[in-house]
């Protein structure tokens, strides 16, 4: 068998496959075509000996409606240089906004996304340094029908249904705008994606309204609404939502991710399910940077390597319903990440001004995307070498 390229001597960490040591990747049309040791017959071989190898890496939480939201960035740049092969926008657009997200920037872009679908008309439609609405304060802007039209008719793209509510994201309105999704969601058959900011509504109601496989983000905020005591134990709602299946995620974003929050947890064994970064045009310069960023600081903190690559990949494949996704194994898509974890002394940042000097940090040395090799201008670190 001939292989488009294949990925030679690096460090392969694939959580899907409980794997972890040096073992060669191959990827033919735009899929996993080999996995094994000295692969041989590729058109193009990359030598990343003395690298870490993963499974395309997954943002679960991100905003990329470049040009039709004012807090979209630019996935293809932003996914190239952070090491991520599937951005998944969380409901930058609605219903009433949705055929030009998908036109104009889902199927030109090069890299992969997907997308939670919001439940408001237009999505997050007013989010900037200057104006500030909250779009599900406004019952008026809830879409229910066309929501779960445009859901049912895109499900090549839409894996679920978003939801904002706390009192910047619904003022006074409580788990309302959260009844009518989770509706839309148990309509179409998806699950949901609830964000929760300052209380009304609690993150113990919100959890508790939560169905098995629904999605958590901001999962491990700053108080008001975090999901641990004064006394630093995990509130006993937060565990039994994860025995009911409820998926926990960071979404880190500008306000929504603390180190005290995280310490506590961490400490009492309550890792999170899928680490995201919720990067948006007002946290892409901090705090939240990227999705590497993000990964380092729960590296930083404790969480093994294996774990964090496991919460960026194979995890964030299980909450989107695609196995096909965050793997290596033959026959998966053919997207991978290239790694280092350098040492040193580095400064991080969490939303509310608290440093953590770690000691270590991702960095994306290269990616390959739908089985090719996606860093055209960045080639000589990994020169082809003869087949």
């Amino acid at each position: 068998m001939t292989h488009d390229i294949i990925l030679k001597g690096g460090r392969v960490i694939d959580p899907s496959q409980k794997h972890d040591g040096v073992i060669d990747v191959a990827f033919t049309d735009g899929k996993v075509s080999g996995f094994g040791k000295d692969l041989k017959g590729a058109k193009e071989i990359r030598d990343v000996s003395g690298y870490i190898v993963t499974p395309g890496l997954i943002d679960l939480h991100t905003h990329v409606y470049w040009g039709g939201t004012s807090l979209g960035i630019d996935a293809d740049e932003f996914c190239r240089l952070s090491g991520v092969t599937t951005s998944v926008d969380t409901g930058s657009a609605g219903p009433g906004n949705w055929a030009g997200f998908r036109k104009h920037v889902i199927e030109p872009s090069q890299a992969r996304i997907l997308a939670y679908l919001h439940v408001s008309h237009a999505g997050i439609y007013g989010f900037d340094h200057r104006v500030m609405v909250g779009e599900s304060g406004d019952m008026r802007m809830m879409n229910p029908i066309d929501c779960a039209e445009v859901a049912d008719k895109n499900r090549d793209y839409i894996v679920g249904i978003k939801v904002r509510v706390g009192l910047h994201a619904s003022g006074d309105q409580g788990t309302k705008p959260l009844n009518i999704a989770l509706q839309v969601a148990d309509e179409v058959g998806m699950p949901l994606m609830c964000h929760i900011d300052h209380p009304p509504p609690s993150y113990e109601e919100v959890i508790g309204m939560l169905r098995p496989g629904d999605v958590l983000t901001h999962a491990f905020r700053p108080f008001p609404n975090a999901p641990c005591t004064a006394q630093g134990t995990v509130k006993p709602e937060v565990i039994a939502a994860r025995k009911r299946g409820v998926i926990f995620d960071i979404g880190h974003g500008k306000g929504s991710f603390s180190f005290k929050t995280t310490r506590a947890m961490l400490a009492n064994g309550f890792e999170p399910d899928v680490i995201s970064s919720d990067v948006h045009k007002l946290c892409i310069d901090g705090p939240a940077f990227d999705q590497v960023t993000t990964m380092s600081k729960f590296l930083c903190m404790g969480m093994s390597l294996n774990n964090v690559v496991a919460a960026s990949t194979v995890n964030a494949a299980m909450a989107l319903k695609r196995p096909e996704y965050g793997s290596l194994k033959v026959g998966s898509l053919g997207d991978a990440t290239i790694l280092t974890v350098k040492e040193g002394r580095f400064d991080y940042v969490d939303v509310v001004g608290e440093h953590l000097i770690g000691d270590r940090k991702f960095v994306s040395e290269g990616v390959v995307l739908k089985g090719k090799w996606w860093h055209p201008k960045r080639t000589s670190k990994f020169p082809k070498v003869a087949a």
